[in-house]
């Protein structure tokens, strides 16, 4: 697939970095030599300096024969212009723009047309970092949360510690703990190696665990890898922008919660527009104004300024001061390794939760979902099975039956309403919302063509 990605900033590089190993023919376009030089040096990529939505540089790079056009630029207007030119001009089939202000994005449904603004689809960074938090805000304990097919099924990545039930077991003693809840493990990272789950596999702790399940059961499969959490009541947000802003909303229906905002005009704003929680106005990492809102008392600190230092050092001094967990979001990757083992107990990369949107838009097989995983050398998708028997490699045949690439396992299926466990003698029907986990994301094209029907086939 020819694919051309406007902006080499973090997300056009890692996504660039995702996408070049997997028989992909990228450029990359950024008006910035630097980023350039950085990113053609890394990747076996086509590069080009200049401006994003300038005719002539979208020519050279290539447009007129392009599957794909994703803009994801730091500037809204250049994205839309890019997709508006790249659409008129050369007519490239699929464009998909990165917008962050909520201006144009809350218009969306009137604005972003063929016959008005051509964007096939827009990706919001800050909806996305925030459903993920708020994912991770319901279930206290994990480190990663998926869901798929509508939210009927989740994977979830937790790290199994003493006490859980299964630490020390079988995963096959599973069915004896929860004789009526059905779930799959679908790998384990034991000191950063994947290994193959079995039945005969002891879970030892510190092994990081990602398990598939009902999403009405995840948290009793949760207690299996740990002591149970409890639920998070009071919560403290260190940031009012998009994201804190938008987390405050969802959280205060069912948690008492307290924001911190610096910025006097944006506090004003927050405190009429919110209406149950706490508007502070001041500085997070202010360790007079933590004691007096009763740091000691909050069950999770996060920090979502669009500042990493200090997001991580008003969430180290939180925990200091008696925060029982903190999340930051970071948005350097070298950071987010720095911190993840140390005071901070979940660091969360905004590029991660983009770029695994952006892969669900981008994967082929009827592939409709996908997240990027281990720092994108694994994934989990969710593929449609389409056709019938006599088309399709999959449909009509037991999961044992189908020859999976190696690292690969089908997790789960969804028919309908319903999440099936998948097991050996489980087999696969037309229409079936198929979830697998790739280890090794290098095998993903095997993948998209195992579920694209034969008289589709590339």
């Amino acid at each position: 697939m020819k694919i051309i990605i406007l902006g080499g900033g973090q997300v056009g590089a890692t996504l660039a970095e995702n996408l070049s190993g997997e028989d992909n023919d990228i450029t990359v376009v950024d008006n910035d030599p630097d980023r350039i030089d950085y990113i053609s040096d890394r990747n076996d990529v086509r590069t080009i300096l200049g401006h994003a939505s300038h005719p002539r540089i979208l020519r050279d790079a290539g447009c007129e024969n392009a599957d794909m056009l994703i803009a994801v630029t730091p500037s809204d207007e250049t994205n839309m212009l890019a997709c508006q030119i790249a659409y008129t001009l050369f007519r490239t089939p699929k464009r998909i723009a990165r917008i962050r202000s909520e201006e144009y994005t809350s218009y969306g449904d009137k604005l972003f047309h063929k016959d008005d603004m051509p964007v096939d689809h827009v990706i919001s960074p800050e909806q996305q970092v925030t459903d993920y938090i708020a994912r991770l805000v319901r279930y206290p304990g994990a480190l990663q949360v998926m869901e798929f097919a509508g939210g009927r099924a989740s994977l979830v990545a937790v790290k199994a510690y003493y006490g859980g039930k299964l630490v020390g077991h079988a995963i096959s003693t599973l069915k004896d703990h929860m004789p009526n809840v059905d779930t799959r493990v679908a790998a384990i990272f034991r000191q950063g190696q994947a290994i193959k789950p079995m039945g005969t596999t002891i879970i030892e702790a510190g092994d990081e665990v990602f398990f598939i399940a009902d999403t009405r059961y995840v948290s009793m499969v949760m207690e299996e890898m740990q002591k149970l959490e409890h639920h998070y009541r009071r919560v403290m947000i260190a940031g009012g922008g998009n994201i804190g802003a938008g987390l405050a909303r969802i959280l205060e229906e069912n948690h008492r919660v307290k924001l911190i905002e610096r910025n006097r005009k944006r506090a004003e704003e927050l405190n009429a527009s919110i209406r149950h929680a706490t508007i502070l106005e001041g500085d997070a990492s202010e360790q007079n104004l933590l004691i007096e809102e009763h740091i000691e008392d909050v069950d999770l600190f996060i920090a979502v300024t669009n500042d990493d230092e200090a997001n991580i050092m008003s969430a180290m001094l939180a925990k200091k001061l008696g925060a029982k967990k903190t999340m930051v979001l970071i948005q350097r990757q070298a950071y987010v390794d720095l911190v993840q083992d140390g005071p901070i107990d979940i660091a969360i990369s905004p590029q991660r939760a983009t770029v695994s949107a952006l892969l669900s838009l981008i994967r082929r097989g009827d592939i409709v979902n996908a997240y990027s995983l281990r720092k994108g050398a694994a994934e989990a998708i969710e593929a449609v099975a389409h056709g019938d028997e006599k088309t399709s490699k999959v449909i009509g045949k037991a999961i044992n039956e189908i020859k999976l690439p190696p690292g690969t396992t089908i997790g789960a299926i969804v028919r309908g309403h319903e999440v099936l466990i998948a097991h050996d003698d489980t087999i696969i029907n037309a229409d079936d919302h198929v979830i697998l986990f790739l280890v090794d994301k290098k095998y993903i094209r095997e993948v998209e063509r195992m579920f694209q029907p034969s008289a589709l086939f590339f």
